[in-house]
């Protein structure tokens, strides 16, 4: 009995803390790197963005607009479609902590 309690009480405390820690939101991102890459620095073409270490809010206004329809691209219109404010709040805050690898363009590339 002891021993099946101290068990029940590890994995509870195992599990809370894999939460705290950006469990559940790691667990969410699993299909956003299915095209962003596992580590959201490698993704699979190009064309596809590197997010760790993007601004969350900038990350979250994205995710929002894409849910909304303002912002237009099939694919990620219908994987924002189901997420909650919350879960995009959650996700936003994990990818922009990661490390990132993004490239920095020299400004005179837009300046003519």
């Amino acid at each position: 009995m002891k021993a099946s309690l101290l068990i029940a009480l590890l994995a509870f405390v195992s599990s809370s803390a894999q939460a705290g820690s950006g469990g559940a939101a790691a667990q969410k991102a699993e299909v956003c790197a299915a095209c962003h890459g596992a580590d959201f620095n490698t993704p699979i073409s190009e064309d596809i963005p590197r997010l760790a270490g993007q601004y969350p809010d900038y990350l979250a206004r994205a995710m929002t607009d894409y849910k909304s329809g303002v912002r237009k691209n099939a694919l990620m219109n219908g994987q924002a479609e189901g997420l909650s404010a919350q879960d995009i709040e959650e996700l936003s805050a994990y990818i922009g902590a990661l490390p990132g690898n993004l490239k920095i363009l020299p400004l005179h590339r837009f300046i003519r």
